[in-house]
């Protein structure tokens, strides 16, 4: 994201649009991609309250997340961008306010992997983590990129 302090995230997270929604796909090669056609729509509040079940020490991948809100709303998959993108909105409106914090830090990528795009980037948020016990990894020669390790033991469950 680009001119984080020019915007107000809490703004943002507060504004539903029109979700939740469910949209029936007709494009073959998603339905196949996604495992079904009913696609969920998922508000930015509700990826923010999720993120703010994650105790200490624990982590959850937004694929994760994604799942769960299918399941939850009887849809076949949660739509990935918008899910990235309101994962985002989520951590700088938690970055903006003064209380009523979310620890977006301990929701990870797909595979373990820590978001350079939080607020702090990768830097932040590899401190945060280690600071609950974590141990983080860097992997890659030109481009590093960096993973909890053995992320999957210290996942959390949704119900």
């Amino acid at each position: 994201m680009a001119n984080e302090d020019k915007k107000d995230f809490n703004a943002m997270l507060n504004n539903s649009k029109d979700m939740p929604k469910i949209q029936i796909i007709t494009d073959e090669e998603a339905v196949k991609k996604y495992g079904g056609d009913k696609m969920y729509f998922a508000p930015p509040l509700e990826y923010d309250s999720i993120m703010k079940r994650i105790p200490y020490g624990k982590v959850i991948t937004l694929s994760e997340i994604r799942a769960y809100l299918a399941k939850v709303n009887n849809a076949d998959f949660t739509e990935p961008t918008t899910a990235g993108i309101f994962v985002l909105i989520a951590a700088w409106a938690s970055h903006q306010r003064q209380e009523e914090k979310t620890p977006y830090w301990r929701t990870l990528k797909t595979g373990g992997e820590l978001n350079e795009k939080y607020p702090g980037g990768i830097e932040l948020q590899r401190e945060r983590l280690e600071s609950e016990g974590h141990t983080v990894i860097r992997k890659g020669r030109k481009k590093l990129r960096y993973f909890v390790k053995d992320y999957e033991k210290a996942l959390f469950e949704l119900r």
